[in-house]
């Protein structure tokens, strides 16, 4: 693969890390007391143009 592809390839995947965390961070303060809880979470990457459907699922403990 190309360094440009690369390059690009992590870019957005930093861009989805990021953004998601400070996601998952406000709605766990919106939902006030969670300690003692998790959830269930659920990524579904698709990208346009290629037969790709990657599914990522995994807990987050409450805090």
């Amino acid at each position: 693969m190309s360094e440009d592809f690369n390059m690009s390839m992590r870019k957005f995947l930093k861009q989805v890390g990021v953004t998601s965390q400070q996601a998952i961070e406000e709605a766990m303060r919106n939902a006030g007391d969670t300690r003692g809880q998790s959830f269930e979470a659920k990524v579904v990457l698709t990208v346009d143009g290629l037969d790709l459907e990657h599914v990522v699922k995994g807990k987050i403990e409450g805090a």
